[in-house]
């Protein structure tokens, strides 16, 4: 196996070297091969022992069948090395009747999904987050790979971790091992962004309107190698965990591994070089005004990551003030997210009992963003958190969600005249960060970059499909047809089928790695992918699935290439050459 050929600088450590020469069966070979092809990929520092994993990928409707289909070929001869837990799942399997799941045979798949899982020797805690009463380490190296769940714990603990795929994360749970790269470097770890917070944020939602607001305001130019890292200035040092929580988990929705807010953190000292942002009064006013329901609210989803005990008294101390005055919450309409942990705990304290005696629904084990919702029965959403709304909103669920506070959803919950207001159409998602600076290119282009070590010599010719703007492939891309579904983004509407796919990175979800494999295994992927930055959302289903990949060029290849032009890739004594052979209207 190429893999066993590595640089002469890097060390294998033995236990990791048994599994690649598969020794220890395949289901750890082939996780070892991946850690493996991530390591010399990113020119990592050796390999780093980790305390505990906590995986991705677990609904049906977000990892789906390339998922499924990825699991039943990797489990049944191997568990988990460390201390492994897992992801929300699309459903409360008690509450089943109550969520009205409109979904053939969802209930059967998610066993099926879980039950692989439970095989490879994972807890099947279905939360995302971990960090809330879940792996209690505040220190040491972590393999994470729940975006907002990272993003908490390299911002508010000492307990580090790369912002990993679903499928990386899930090869260092089989391996104990991991690349040292990355954030695990503390060169690594540095602002990259500067944010001026000039007004009060008394609410929770204020905090998730802030983190989504610093995602929005991205340029594809900046040079951000492992995604927004803002310092924060400005904001109230008298912070509570579920402030923390929505900040973080909303600043994750596009690709943000980890924060500093200045008094609450210890920050690096800055360079100078950092991009800088102000957010004041106005910003927070018009967000509010932009997301406030225009019409109809059918649903109330409070929980997003999955709420805190704090998030829970919260909902239950609005929903029994309007319930002491007579007033019941009609249908349902609303539904509070839950842990399991979190849920035993309110029950002891009485707020799910103030919940649900006045007509809310308390679900455990499952997450907004992941649930299949019965569209002949909910079309517009509310929720309190951006990060809910990113997703709600996006390819993965395409439903109107409007954002409020927790006390502005209770009163949607109890007012039963929004129900006969005009149904709300989804809005326009065109965002300032989707906007191109490309410009058209002539002449002709040689560019040269590196492969993946696991992969042989391959030549490939094909048209180029080229975005400077990331690509996050679960909600941008249609886990079906394979067609780039994000009003705004350069791609939107076309399909990445045989093609030769060019983007700097992907952005958001760490599932993206399954809705890619779920597309290669039915023929409407890409040919081969080229991203100008190590992309860990990217490169294990290519390692995975032998899909030619290729980075680090030495020009950047979204501005050399012109979407449509045809390209020649070929792979040889471990570089990669690409020839522009054509250019697009020329």
């Amino acid at each position: 196996m190429l893999l066993l050929d590595l640089r002469s600088d890097m060390e294998l450590p033995a236990e990791l070297k048994s599994m690649l020469a598969g020794e220890q069966g395949p289901t750890r070979q082939k996780a070892a091969r991946l850690v493996v092809d991530l390591a010399l990929t990113t020119n990592s520092e050796g390999f780093i022992s980790v305390s505990n994993s906590h995986v991705s990928g677990v609904s049906v409707i977000t990892g789906g069948h390339g998922l499924r289909r990825f699991l039943a070929d990797i489990s049944g001869d191997g568990k988990v090395a460390i201390t492994t837990t897992l992801n929300s799942a699309g459903c409360d399997k008690r509450r089943m009747s109550e969520m009205d799941i409109d979904y053939p045979n969802f209930l059967e798949q998610q066993f099926e999904i879980i039950q692989a899982y439970e095989n490879l020797g994972i807890q099947a805690t279905l939360s995302c987050t971990p960090y809330d009463r879940g792996i209690m380490e505040e220190s040491g190296i972590a393999s994470w790979s729940e975006s907002n769940a990272v993003a908490y714990t390299n911002s508010w603990t000492d307990l580090i971790t790369n912002r990993e795929s679903g499928l990386s994360a899930l090869a260092t749970a089989l391996t104990g091992f991991s690349p040292r790269w990355g954030l695990h470097l503390e060169q690594n770890r540095i602002p990259n962004i500067v944010v001026d917070v000039n007004c009060e944020l008394p609410n929770l939602s204020d905090w998730s309107i802030l983190g989504d607001w610093i995602g929005k305001q991205i340029r594809p130019e900046w040079d951000l190698p492992y995604g927004p890292m803002p310092l924060i200035r400005g904001i109230s040092m008298d912070s509570t965990f579920a402030q923390r929580k929505a900040l973080t988990a909303s600043a994750a929705n596009y690709g943000c591994p980890m924060l500093w807010v200045e008094g609450l953190t210890t920050s690096p000292e800055l360079d100078g070089n950092e991009n800088m942002l102000v957010f004041g009064n106005q910003d927070l006013a018009e967000r509010y005004e932009n997301l406030s329901p225009k019409g109809r609210v059918d649903l109330v989803v409070i929980g997003c990551p999955q709420a805190s005990l704090e998030e829970i008294r919260r909902a239950a101390s609005a929903v029994r003030a309007r319930a002491e005055m007579g007033k019941m919450i009609l249908n349902q309409r609303l539904w509070v997210f839950t842990s399991g942990y979190n849920y035993d705990l309110a029950l002891a304290d009485g707020s799910i009992a103030i919940l649900e005696e006045s007509g809310a629904l308390v679900l455990r084990d499952t997450c907004p963003e992941v649930t299949p919702y019965n569209r002949n029965k909910y079309n517009h959403l509310m929720t309190n958190s951006m990060k809910a709304e990113h997703y709600l909103t996006s390819g993965l669920n395409r439903i109107p969600t409007s954002v409020g506070t927790i006390e502005d959803c209770v009163n949607q919950a109890f007012n039963p005249d929004t129900i006969s207001n005009k149904v709300t159409e989804i809005e326009s998602k065109k965002q300032p960060q989707h906007t191109s600076s490309k410009t058209h290119q002539k002449g002709e282009c040689e560019l040269t970059g590196h492969g993946l070590d696991s992969q042989s010599d391959w030549s490939i010719e094909g048209r180029a499909m080229v975005s400077d703007v990331p690509i996050t492939f679960l909600g941008y891309v249609n886990r079906d047809t394979g067609v780039v579904e994000e009003e705004g983004h350069p791609l939107d509407g076309r399909a990445i089928e045989d093609t030769i796919l060019v983007y700097p990175k992907g952005s958001g979800s760490t599932v993206a790695p399954y809705v890619l494999m779920g597309l290669i295994y039915t023929g409407k992927g890409p040919r081969a992918i080229v991203n100008r930055d190590v992309c860990s959302l990217t490169l294990p289903a290519c390692s995975l699935l032998g899909v030619p990949y290729c980075h680090g060029f030495d020009k950047d290849p979204t501005l050399e290439i012109n979407d449509g032009d045809l390209i020649r890739l070929e792979r040889k004594n471990e570089s990669v050459i690409i020839e522009v052979i054509e250019r697009c209207g020329d």
